[in-house]
């Protein structure tokens, strides 16, 4: 059994004071929540977290100030990359930019090019450890929860998952601080289950056909195949674990252990529908048709978090060239994901959210690469059940301080703008809690008319 590629997370979560301003409180106090059983039930929201690690170059979504920014830059752009080509809504045609187009042409993609932190801006934070950390738990803060975990209390508290909820919550990351611990443990049923992209099984029991199971009077009876007493086996199993284990979230599991068997089994049979092509030689590609083949299967699971993992890092201090290639990869694997959705009639529910640590600066620098900057785009696609298809929001424009590798695309006066923050609170909203900000510290939803 390849238990290596799955990761049991103990997910737990925090019940303590919330401050209703703008501050570093550790935890949350569920009791203040407004949920809406009903905005739940109607909006059936299922969410795909992509999560860029190293915090990726806002350019491939923002082409917009890129003759300016030629002007003034350290390296050039030009001689360095092999294309730096504008699409009709200033996307970067070489790195997804094409793909980009196709989404918002088909009401498939929204993009918030004005992600922008005032506070990390006024205290010039632009670390990867707090913006992570700060981001996956949505709050100014580097402890407690992850959103995911808040969120599954949240739905277990109000009633609205309980012990028949399938997988409610899955990573295809490993740890993440989006199911970060907090101080009181949630209900097993609610922990994440770990998977990887070719849906090998984490309760399959294999190896149960070997003579040391068996009395020596089976063997002797049945010689080297033992595949008919499997069941047999299989139930004297559970009933030891029963009689075994201690009432509890283990004895819960081996419960569970034959049904999600079955499930994760029945999973790995579905077929991408007809007109549906994932790109190949795209190991994200692969992560990304798993997780909307078990969203469409399974309306009881709720978020799955993806990472990035398959493109690699979007650390580019240097060297920054493949950052063209793995955004094309990235959005190759995006765009056939939501025709699959589409195929499978999904797209009112299935939201894919990404984002990452922070933006990057905009000058090219000596080493061929950019450093940490604030601004960043916000991809939203899908959701049409409770996301309006408000297109490109948000103009940016450069910020030259005049000192060396000091370049940074800023949110234009006037502009729409949100802090990361946001993005968490609008999770909270489309899944029925009405009033997301006392989670995260007063940041409310993303506004610009985004949801119905």
């Amino acid at each position: 059994m390849k238990r290596r590629v799955f990761i049991k997370l103990s997910a737990v979560l925090a019940s303590t004071l919330i401050i209703s301003d703008k501050s570093h409180a550790k935890d949350v106090d569920i009791s203040k929540v407004i949920f809406n059983q009903t905005s739940y039930a109607q909006n059936s929201a299922q969410t795909i977290m992509i999560f860029l690690y190293g915090g990726a170059s806002e350019l491939s979504g923002n082409l917009t100030n890129i003759d300016e920014i030629k002007t003034v830059s350290q390296s050039s752009y030009d001689n360095y990359f092999r294309g730096v080509t504008k699409t009709v809504n200033s996307f970067w045609q070489e790195a997804g930019g094409t793909f980009m187009e196709t989404l918002i042409s088909n009401g498939d993609m929204n993009v918030f090019r004005t992600m922008f932190s005032r506070q990390r801006d006024e205290e010039n934070n632009k670390s990867h450890g707090r913006c992570v950390a700060q981001n996956q738990r949505g709050a100014f803060r580097e402890d407690g929860e992850g959103v995911f975990s808040t969120l599954a209390r949240v739905l277990s508290e109000k009633g609205a998952i309980d012990a028949d909820t399938v997988l409610p919550f899955i990573t295809m990351e490993g740890e993440s601080a989006f199911f970060s611990k907090g101080d009181t443990p949630l209900a097993g049923y609610v922990n994440p289950v770990g998977v990887n992209e070719q849906l090998d099984n984490p309760y399959v029991r294999e190896r149960i056909n070997n003579w040391y199971y068996y009395t020596q009077a089976e063997v002797d009876s049945n010689s080297s195949n033992y595949t008919d007493k499997l069941p047999i086996l299989d139930q004297k199993l559970n009933l030891l674990a029963q009689n075994i284990n201690r009432a509890g979230s283990m004895k819960g599991a081996f419960e569970k252990r034959g049904t999600l068997e079955a499930f994760i089994e029945e999973i790995k049979t579905k077929t991408v529908p007809d007109g549906v092509t994932y790109p190949t030689n795209n190991p994200f590609a692969e992560k990304l048709e798993a997780a909307v083949k078990i969203l469409v299967a399974n309306s009881d699971t709720k978020v799955i978090s993806l990472g990035s993992g398959g493109l690699g890092g979007w650390d580019d201090h240097n060297e920054a060239r493949d950052y063209v290639t793995r955004m094309e990869s990235l959005f190759s694997a995006l765009s056939a994901a939501m025709e699959h959705i589409k195929a499978e009639g999904k797209e009112g529910n299935i939201t894919i959210s990404i984002f990452g640590d922070f933006g990057r600066n905009v000058n090219l620098n000596s080493a061929l690469g950019w450093d940490h900057g604030n601004n960043q785009n916000f991809f939203l696609l899908g959701g049409k059940n409770y996301f309006n298809h408000v297109g490109i929001v948000g103009e940016t424009t450069l910020d030259n301080s005049g000192a060396l590798n000091r370049l940074y695309l800023k949110p234009k006066s006037g502009s729409y703008e949100f802090e990361p923050l946001c993005v968490a609170s609008t999770i909270y909203k489309i899944y029925g809690i009405e009033n997301p900000e006392v989670l995260t510290g007063g940041y409310g939803v993303i506004g610009n008319g985004l949801l119905k």
